[in-house]
Formats: C-alpha cells, sequence, structure tokens
C-alpha cells in the first residue's frame, strides 16, 4: 500500500511539463496524458486520470527472446502494484505461428514492464504522489516536488541536426503493392488489411522538446512519453486498445479518417462526410465484428456489446470514425490472458487476423516494434488502460536512429492514390515536428 501526498499546483500544463523533464533523468519513466481530452462529453469517454506518471523502477522486466506474456503474468502476479510498460507489435509470434523477419533499426526490447518508484496522478485538477514510505518520507517527497518545480521548461521549436527524412516505399511503389493487396481481397485471401510504411533518419534529436513540440502540434487523448534506457517513444495517439474497469472491458477501435477544416462549415460537412462513407463504415464494421470476436473469448455468456457504431470524433488534425466495443469478465479472470485474447488490436492488422498478419509481413518492409503495439498502466487493483501506438516517433538515442510509420485500411473499395493521401494526412503532425 501506497502513502498519498496531495500536491496543489496552480499552473497544471506547466507542471506536466516539468515532470517529463524530471523523469527523463531516470532510466525507465512513462508519461500519459489524456491532454483534458473528453470525447464530446458523451459516455463514452472513459477516461480516470488527466495524466498518470511512473517514475523510476523497483523491479522491471525486459524481455527480448523469451515468452513476454507468459513473463508478464509472473511478474504482474508477484504483487500488487503499479505497473507501466509495453507491448510490441511482433509479441503476436508467440500467439500465432507466425514471424516478423523485416529490417528493425529501432531494436526495442519486445516488452517491458516496471513498478515505479513514484506513482503520480492527476484526477480533476488534483495532484498526488504515490510513494512507499518504507522508501522515502514525507519530506523526501516534498524534496522531490521542489526539484519538478524548479525544472525549467524549453518549449521552444525542436533543436536537433538537421533532419533529412527518408522513406521506405516511394509513392509508386506503395501504390503498386495496394494493388497487390487488393488482389489478395478480390481473390478471397483476405476481406481487409492494415498496410503501413515507414520514414526514418540517422538523426540527433531532444526527446524531450520533441515530444513536448508533438503534443502542442497534435494533442491527444492517449499521449505518451517513455523512456526505457536509451529507447525513447514520443506517442501522440488518438486510440484506445483496451481498457478494464472492474469486470468491464472496453475496446475503441479507430476506422475512418478525414482532414479537418479551418473554415467551420467546411469541417462540419467533411465530418458527416466521414459518417455516411460506406467505404469508411465498412472498414470500421469489419474491426468491430473482429473485436467482438475478440473479446468473446474472455467474456461473459452475452456480454459483449456494440457501444457505439460509427461514432465521429474530432482532434485537431483530423476528423476519426471510433466505435466502442464492451464485455464483461469474471473476476478471477488474469490480466494477461484478456490482453492476449485481443492482441494484436484489429485496427492494425486485418480480418481474418492471422491471414492479414503474414501479409503484413510479406509486404511491407520493416519490423513495426513497438509501432502499432501498446503501452499502458496496470493498477494495484487490476484494472488496465492500453493505447494503441499511432502517430508516433520513436528514437533508438545511440544508433541515432528515429522513426515514424503511418497506415491505412485498403479494402476491396480502396484507392491507391487515397490511400497514399492518407497516410500523408497522419504523418502531417511528425512531419511538421521534424522539419
Amino acid at each position: 500500500m501506497r502513502a498519498e501526498f496531495i500536491v496543489n499546483i496552480q499552473d497544471i500544463d506547466d507542471f506536466k511539463q516539468k515532470i517529463i523533464t524530471y523523469g527523463n533523468n531516470y532510466n525507465q519513466f512513462a508519461f500519459l496524458d489524456s491532454n483534458n481530452y473528453n470525447l464530446n462529453n458523451t459516455t463514452h469517454t472513459y477516461y480516470k486520470y488527466d495524466f498518470i506518471a511512473g517514475i523510476g523502477s523497483l523491479k522491471e522486466i525486459l524481455v527480448s527472446n523469451q515468452l513476454g506474456f507468459d513473463e508478464l503474468h509472473k511478474f504482474q502476479d508477484s504483487g500488487n502494484d503499479w505497473l507501466f510498460g509495453y507491448f510490441t507489435y511482433d509479441l503476436k509470434n508467440e500467439l500465432e505461428n507466425l514471424e516478423s523477419n523485416n529490417i528493425d533499426e529501432l531494436n526495442f526490447p519486445s516488452l517491458h514492464f516496471f513498478n515505479p518508484k513514484i506513482v503520480i496522478i492527476s484526477t480533476n485538477a488534483i495532484i498526488k504522489f504515490l510513494y512507499h514510505a518504507e522508501l522515502y518520507t514525507e519530506n523526501e517527497i516534498k524534496e522531490i516536488i521542489e526539484q519538478i518545480k524548479n525544472q525549467k521548461n524549453n518549449l521552444s521549436k525542436n533543436k536537433s541536426y538537421p533532419i533529412e527524412l527518408k522513406k521506405r516505399f516511394d509513392k509508386s511503389e506503395y501504390l503498386q503493392t495496394v494493388l497487390k493487396l487488393k488482389d489478395h481481397i478480390q481473390q478471397g485471401d483476405i476481406y481487409e488489411i492494415n498496410f503501413c510504411q515507414e520514414f526514418y533518419s540517422n538523426s540527433c534529436i531532444d526527446p524531450v522538446n520533441t515530444y513536448n513540440s508533438l503534443n502542442q502540434v497534435s494533442p491527444s487523448p492517449f499521449s505518451c512519453y517513455y523512456k526505457l534506457n536509451d529507447h525513447y517513444l514520443l506517442c501522440a495517439s488518438p486510440e484506445r486498445f483496451l481498457k478494464k474497469i472492474d469486470h468491464k472491458i472496453i475496446s475503441q477501435p479507430i476506422k475512418g479518417t478525414i482532414r479537418r477544416s479551418s473554415n467551420v462549415q467546411i469541417d462540419l460537412e467533411l465530418k458527416d462526410k466521414l459518417r455516411n462513407d460506406p467505404k469508411e463504415q465498412a472498414e470500421n464494421v469489419m474491426i468491430v465484428d473482429l473485436v467482438r470476436n475478440d473479446l468473446s473469448h474472455t467474456a461473459k455468456k452475452g456480454s459483449v456489446k456494440v457501444d457505439e457504431l460509427f461514432g465521429v470524433y474530432s482532434f485537431k488534425q483530423v476528423h476519426q470514425m471510433i466505435s466502442t466495443v464492451i464485455s464483461e469478465v469474471e473476476n478471477y479472470t488474469p490480466i494477461v490472458n484478456i490482453i492476449k485474447s485481443a492482441f494484436p488490436m484489429g485496427s492494425m492488422t486485418g480480418a481474418p487476423k492471422v491471414r492479414a498478419m503474414k501479409l503484413i509481413e510479406k509486404y511491407e518492409k520493416t519490423k513495426r516494434g513497438l509501432y502499432s503495439g501498446s503501452i499502458g498502466y496496470i493498477t494495484p487493483e487490476k484494472d488496465f488502460d492500453f493505447n494503441v501506438v499511432i502517430r508516433s516517433i520513436l528514437y533508438n538515442q545511440t544508433k541515432k536512429y528515429l522513426s515514424f510509420a503511418v497506415g491505412g485500411a485498403i479494402t476491396s473499395l480502396a484507392n491507391p492514390e487515397n490511400e497514399y493521401e492518407e497516410c500523408m494526412l497522419k504523418a502531417e503532425a511528425m512531419l511538421k515536428v521534424l522539419s
């Protein structure tokens, strides 16, 4: 049981940035930010914390060539405390007869979770520091809070060496690959597939400053700054993978994207166009059916329901079509079993899932790693919340290698040119920050 210390902060946005600057001094650090985002004040928000952070590590699990889910089950089962961590997409190989043999320049471990020394949570503008009294006195926590307050924030433009981004696919090659994937669909091999391309560079960046810039350009409800030694995730994700509240499981897949407009009337028309687009609805409903099937493996009989279908929500860069699927699980159902049954998330794979993942391996050029994986936290009460790692910059500081990937769903109705334009729309925030 952790002790609790409440701190009164007037400028919470400033304090958040100072937490990131302070936390970056540790080898293990996670900062998850909802950016005060509420999905149009509907009942489908399911947000508990304004932001949540884990600083330093009491113990950790880092897996590269073992059975990551099994190791996490043992690690999580060994105590009732907070855990922060991530799953890479390539853990799929533990669940199905699959491989990941494409290029990997980032070299993130396949799974990492840590039990933080200090947990900071903010709910309704009340900030709490949670700590173990046997490790820290209250005065020591007060000293740490003062150290955080004294951090200097740098919100100027990203300071780095000139960044020249390269693409794994040139445009014509991308268009040809989409046509090949459509052939697989027409032959009945798959119904839908998520196809991604990487942008990359051998460059130096300041991770904290780059994240702050990204979060200013594209504030999102599942933003995250994650540091593991020399590996960084700078994430501006709008998508939730899976959340558990008591016995309730919530999945909110995104399928369907359209640009925003500064003209209010045009923006409303674009939103309405997305809501009624047959191609976008077809993409979304296929993934909803896939998620329903995934959740059914651990759900109480008859508890899987579509809470919302084709909800359209607005973000700074884009409108997105989001559906909400819920279920209930028995009290004794292990956390890892719930996650395994739905992993990787259908929005980043396709349908049927296994065949789609085999074609992803064949046609994409790089190993996905943490991109299209998931990052989040587990509470002492065995609740959890995990995002989908998209709209994210990944950085290996030692190798000076940075990368981001973007993709979209290919269906029988997909137009290759439109799919390429959608990729570039999704890349807009990262390109703006890195340029």
